[in-house]
């Protein structure tokens, strides 16, 4: 066991774990926050994106030791009240069907509005590609990060 601070949503945080304890073990069972889900485990599906100095990063194959000092920020750091714009857009698009990969989603979303803030539609399938969603609200997630983006005219039919 070691001891490992970093910034947690803006919050310094201190935690106990081994080094090599993947961040989303520590971010859900020793700190709490449920909004990062677990989905494959091998970093293919993209339901634990976390931000890792503001890069997205799969949290369920980064160890806890390797985020030692760093700003992590997860989807309840987007906003406290789910009044981020890209939370907003994905209420108004009804993006989620089942709901478990929304959290990767937005969060990989959240990295390209913050790299390229107005994307083309290539901009976003590239950006996405990693993030699998069961359901198939693809269309619907591309409308949604337009949205958040004021990129009205695209987005692909309704």
């Amino acid at each position: 066991m070691a001891s490992f601070a970093f910034s947690l949503n803006g919050k310094p945080v201190r935690v106990e774990a081994e080094p090599d304890a993947p961040l989303l073990w520590v971010v859900r069972e020793h700190l709490k926050l449920t909004g990062t889900k677990f989905g494959c485990g091998i970093a293919q599906c993209g339901a634990c994106t976390v931000h890792v100095d503001g890069q997205p990063i799969r949290s369920c194959i980064t160890p806890i030791g390797s985020v030692k000092g760093k700003r992590i920020t997860t989807i309840e750091g987007l906003s406290a009240n789910g009044s981020h714009p890209l939370q907003k857009a994905w209420i108004a698009e009804e993006v989620p069907q089942c709901g478990y990969c929304q959290s990767g989603q937005i969060m990989s979303a959240a990295a390209l509005l913050s790299a390229k803030p107005k994307p083309s539609d290539a901009d976003i399938d590239a950006a996405m590609s990693g993030n699998i969603c069961r359901c198939g609200t693809y269309q619907r997630i591309r409308r949604a990060i337009h949205r958040a983006a004021g990129n009205r005219a695209q987005g692909g039919a309704k």
